[in-house]
Order: C-alpha cells, then structure tokens, then sequence
C-alpha cells in the first residue's frame, strides 16, 4: 500500500509516483460555536445546536506533503502537468486507506520544493466537513471491496411495477437524495406524504434521509435510482 489519494481521475502513486512523507489524514472540521452574552448574568446561552438540532461545522482546511520519486519523470514536466490538473479546481478525493468514502472541495498547489536529493509537493485542501459514502447510484469499484466487513449500499436502477418499497439505510448527517426515474408518472411515499416524481431527476427539500431506516414507496412502472451518499465525520 502506497497510502496514495486520487484526485479526481488522478492517483498521486499510479499516475504521478507522488510517496506522502507521513500516512494521509484529512484534519477534521471546526465546530461552529454560537453563544450570547447575558448581560448582567454569569455565563452565555449555548446557541450552538439551536437553529439545525446538531452541531454545525466548518470546511475541513489542511495540506498533504509528498516526496516525487526521482528518476521517473522530469520534475519540472511533472510540476506542470500538477498544476494543470490541480490546482484551483474543485473534485473529489478518496484515500486510499479509507476507500468506501470521498471528500469534494478545492484542491491547490502550495509549494514545490527541489535539492539534489529529491523534490517536494505540497498540496493544500479545502473541503467539507463530511466524508461520503461512495457507492450509492454509481458504478460499484470491487477492488477496494471487504467481503467480511463492507456492504454494498446500492440503490441504482432499481425495478418497480406497481407498488413496490425500497429501504435506505441513513448513515450520518441527514441528506436529501436525488430521485432519478426513468418514466413519468411515478409517485413516492415518504413520511406520511406524497409525491409525484418528474422523469428524470428529482431533489425534493422535504425528502431528508437520516439516520436509520428510511422507507421509500414507489407507485409506477420502470426503474428508480436514489442517489444518496450518507456523510460522516
């Protein structure tokens, strides 16, 4: 294991035999602390978790530094084609320590550092507090899948033919998926209510898939997919 991470399409080992100089950890996020003063009085009220019933958080900011393998591409070749890639864009990154998850943000190239010894990168991240679950309405990657300990959680083209339900199992912070039908006509049932669902995509705000078991009922006829990618700290 070269603890790598892909950036988008691009693997800091396969594609650019990037060696980070310490093992990958993205640093976690700040809370976001609410308080008022009482005027007159010791102590503040605790705002925090008011507006949203759970603590809310800042973007997760940090860098990785990488040593770049000499002898496999001409450094100020390689610098470039990482800036090019890189730097400024916003993607998605997986570690290759904790595959079944992403980060999304932006990306940027801090500093390129070069002896007689070896070159140095450093690239500097911005990205959201929560890492997402990867596999949900997109191709299944089987490689990086445990048979032991990991589960699939797809819900990709799913057939429906009358009324049929559809359980999604929520995993941290609460999400609303996006309801991809391939005809008109369909209805859901969720929490008590009713929806009518366009051909196509569909992001309804009062769909919030949360912790636990969430029940999906469909009415129609073709294939749904939910796509729902639950996030975590």
């Amino acid at each position: 294991m070269y603890h790598s991470i892909t950036f988008g399409t691009q693997n800091t080992w396969d594609d650019w035999h990037l060696i980070p100089r310490t093992r990958p950890v993205v640093n976690p996020p700040q809370v976001k602390v609410s308080q008022a003063d009482i005027p007159g009085g010791d102590g503040a009220i605790d705002l925090t978790s008011v507006l949203a019933g759970r603590p809310i958080y800042t973007n997760r900011t940090g860098s990785f530094e990488f040593i770049v393998e000499n002898g496999h591409r001409a450094w100020h070749e390689l610098y470039s084609e990482i800036m090019m890639y890189i730097h400024g864009q916003k993607m998605k990154m997986i570690l290759e320590d904790d595959p079944l998850y992403y980060y999304e943000g932006r990306f940027s190239v801090n500093a390129w550092r070069s002896d007689q010894h070896y070159s140095v990168i450093t690239i500097d991240y911005d990205v959201g507090p929560y890492k997402r679950y990867l596999y949900s309405g997109e191709a299944w990657l089987w490689d990086p899948f445990n048979f032991e300990t990991d589960s699939i959680k797809s819900y990709k083209n799913l057939p429906i033919d009358g009324t049929n339900s559809v359980i999604v199992e929520g995993i941290g912070v609460p999400t609303i998926p996006t309801i991809i039908t391939s005809a008109s006509g369909f209805t859901l049932e969720f929490g008590g209510n009713t929806y009518n669902l366009d051909k196509g995509n569909n992001y309804i705000t009062d769909i919030i898939i949360r912790e636990g078991d969430n029940v999906f009922i469909f009415n129609g006829h073709g294939t749904i997919t939910i796509d729902y990618h639950g996030g975590i700290l």
